[in-house]
């Protein structure tokens, strides 16, 4: 299993973004995934984003993640 610690805000930097795209790579090839999000990557979490303009809603790839089978814990 593999496991993502994301520390960063949903769309203050690309980390959490990128932490998250990587976490549904390895789901999506059958590779056990959990993510502990931290701090302010709690916010990653947050139903009803007002994602803004340009960047990925970060809701919509947790969401994915969970109905992969992936473990997402805040």
């Amino acid at each position: 299993m593999t496991t993502f610690i994301l520390n960063d805000g949903p769309y203050d930097t690309e980390r959490s973004y990128n932490g998250l795209r990587l976490a549904m790579a390895m789901a999506k090839a059958n590779s056990p995934v959990q993510v502990f999000l931290m701090a302010d990557a709690v916010a990653c979490a947050v139903k009803n984003q007002n994602t803004p303009n340009g960047f990925y809603n970060i809701e919509r790839m947790i969401k994915s993640l969970l109905r992969g089978g992936a473990n997402v814990y805040a």
